[in-house]
């Protein structure tokens, strides 16, 4: 018998894997904080020999190096990965045993396409294929994207990623369980679809990949790529030098002095409560990065890498889940920390700052249409997201993840900014509010707008 425990990374919208047997188990793809990985296994029973990448990361930092430092298991990784430290180099039909006991063993298949070196682990069960990780290949209904490496490659890995993908599509019982790192949310695949588990049959009747040519197939793929996070670039040189062992002991405490002195110094303050309450009351010049949202991604894409950030949390709860979050991305220490709300961030005499919320019809009724009785109305979205969703005639585009190098271009007025469903443009609001804009955030789904007579 074996088995497959998910470790999930929803943030980031990865998956990682520990497998095995009754004593011992391998760990695919492990997320920065290894803890979580460990404790899987504590909670089997079972000892990690083994820890596998399918490639080297560029939206995470990964683990596994640490992990395999902590438990003295071998750490595999594809032998054309060009990395800084000891491991053992991964050939396309390596076999390692995951647990003899229970006849389990992990056969490599060179799947190159995400990236050139990319690597699948069949896990075999009396040497039948039962499980496949495919960490950035084959994907629920898509695949990885293949633009993360270098911008000259990109049309020969999709190429390479129609072949790898049927390469497993060919080599694989159709019952064998696909399971891959990337597609939860992750902007490392190529598109999102829906769906927890598949199969490879599942994914020869439906994904893109098994069932256009590869003419098709590539041109759409390419067509469809989307904008790349800024930290991507940090992430891929930081898992090839060995990540450092990941520190997520509690950060120094700031009191109201320090929190001012850190905004006057040009430092972001990033608040991670729920949207509604930083619009009703928050430290002015703060930043708002909803905890429960994709903290990760946006805050790491959007900051400029290597500025101090001080976080403003309700508790030390979710203080401590947001310093995990942010570590798993590079964004290792917080350079201070404090918790409670506004009043215990302010010094005395000082008021919270605020600024209203709406949904679109609070819109149609202010003004009908972007640009009339002085609105603004900014649309941040991604572009791929504004071309094939509709927008709102008149209204000004910028990305979020472009807003604050481009507030200057905002004309004057009261802005109304919206995103698809309220997280980012209760961002984008939080920078605005803070470069002293009037702005109201719309905190609504887009379909609303729709419903309006809002879009063009």
């Amino acid at each position: 018998m074996f088995f497959v425990d998910t470790i999930e990374v929803a943030g980031l919208g990865n998956r990682g894997y520990l497998a095995g047997g009754e004593r011992t188990a391998v760990a695919v793809d492990p997320p920065r904080d290894v803890d979580q990985v460990i404790a899987a296994a504590a909670r089997r029973g079972v000892r990690i020999t083994q820890v596998v990448e399918t490639h080297v990361h560029n939206d995470y930092v990964t683990g596994g190096l640490e992990l395999a430092r902590l438990t003295g298991a071998a750490y595999r990784v594809p032998a054309g990965a060009r990395v800084s430290f000891a491991r053992t180099p991964v050939h396309d039909g390596d076999r390692a045993d995951v647990d003899p006991a229970a006849a389990l063993t992990l056969r490599a298949m060179a799947t190159p396409g995400h990236t050139p070196h990319h690597t699948a682990y069949v896990l075999e069960e009396n040497g039948t294929a039962v499980a496949v990780f495919t960490g950035g290949s084959l994907l629920i209904g898509t695949v990885g994207r293949p633009d993360l490496v270098e911008p000259r490659l990109t049309e020969h890995l999709a190429r390479a990623q129609h072949a790898s993908a049927h390469r497993l599509a060919a080599e694989l019982p159709e019952r064998t369980a696909v399971l891959p790192t990337h597609g939860f949310g992750s902007f490392c695949s190529s598109a999102q679809a829906e769906g927890d588990a598949t199969t490879i049959g599942r994914e020869k009747a439906s994904n893109d990949a098994l069932t256009r040519d590869v003419d098709t197939f590539v041109a759409d793929l390419l067509a469809a790529l989307d904008d790349i996070p800024a930290y991507y670039a940090h992430m891929g040189p930081a898992n090839a030098a060995g990540p450092a062992p990941v520190d997520l002991t509690p950060p120094a405490i700031a009191d109201a002095d320090e929190i001012a002195a850190r905004l006057a110094a040009g430092e972001w303050v990033v608040d991670l409560r729920h949207r509604v309450a930083f619009a009703e009351g928050h430290v002015s010049g703060s930043f708002n990065f909803e905890a429960e949202g994709q903290l990760a991604t946006y805050l790491a894409w959007l900051i400029p890498w290597g500025k101090p950030v001080t976080l403003l949390a309700e508790s030390t709860a979710q203080l401590a889940a947001a310093q995990r979050e942010l570590a798993r991305v590079g964004i290792d220490r917080p350079a201070a920390a404090a918790t409670g709300s506004p009043a215990d961030w302010l010094r005395p005499g000082e008021t919270p700052a605020a600024f209203r919320r709406a949904a679109f019809a609070d819109l149609a009724d202010r003004a009908g249409a972007a640009g009339a009785a002085g609105v603004v109305v900014l649309d941040v979205r991604r572009a791929a997201e504004r071309a094939s969703g509709g927008h709102i005639e008149g209204s000004v585009h910028i990305p979020v993840h472009t807003l604050h190098r481009r507030l200057g271009e905002i004309p004057e007025g009261e802005v109304w900014v919206h995103c698809a469903g309220g997280m980012r443009a209760a961002i984008a609001a939080s920078l605005l509010d803070a470069a002293g804009r009037d702005v109201v955030a719309v905190d609504d789904s887009f379909e609303s707008a729709v419903a309006a007579g809002l879009t063009a």
